[in-house]
């Protein structure tokens, strides 16, 4: 039984360390994808589920995380050299803030969600895209105002860096979305997932 146990333990080990590398090639999409097959299968899923185009959920990730399951913002300077508080609680792929995604767990009844794992990050932006759109009233292939929401908040009040940002999301999903048209039906068809 104790064997049974380390097995398991050194799977679920191997499962999230092979799920949360960044990938080599951040700039196409159909490269993730290759890399990456079941983070296609989650976007997909996501897309389905919230109408979150694959394109943009891949886009915010990219730009809040660079596909960094641990990113974190830096800490502050005490001082100007002692390594001090954290600028904001976001954690993983989506950057989701704790607030943020204490109210995604409540909305969608969902308890046993990580930001860290992608397909809980992916599932978030989708959730925040629909929101965004149902609030805002924001089509939900509106890249650039999407992120604008996104980074902001459901507020009117953006910051200066904001608008740059949401220039960059807007251009990668852009270019995500003629990548993905490419490789799609590739992607498509059934893979068996051999670790």
């Amino acid at each position: 039984m104790n064997h049974l146990k380390k097995f398991f333990l050194l799977f679920f080990l191997f499962f999230v360390l092979s799920c949360s590398s960044v990938p080599k090639n951040t700039v196409n999409a159909c490269a993730i994808f290759n890399e990456k097959y079941l983070w296609y299968k989650f976007a997909k899923a996501t897309e389905r589920k919230w109408g979150a185009p694959i394109e943009l959920q891949m886009a915010i990730i990219r730009k809040e995380s660079g596909y960094d399951w641990l990113a974190r913002p830096e800490r502050t300077k005490l001082f100007k050299v002692i390594p001090w508080k954290r600028k904001s609680s976001s954690l993983g792929y989506s950057q989701a803030i704790e607030d943020t995604w204490e109210t995604y767990k409540k909305s969608t009844g969902k308890k046993y969600v990580t930001r860290v794992l992608f397909k809980d990050a992916s599932d978030f932006v989708g959730w925040y895209v629909d929101q965004t759109y149902r609030k805002m009233k924001v089509s939900k292939t509106n890249y650039f105002k999407q992120y604008l929401y996104y980074y902001n908040g459901w507020t009117k009040q953006l910051r200066p860096e904001s608008i740059p940002y949401a220039k960059t999301v807007a251009r990668t999903a852009k270019k995500y979305k003629k990548q993905i048209m490419r490789c799609q039906s590739k992607l498509n068809k059934k893979k068996y997932i051999v670790f």
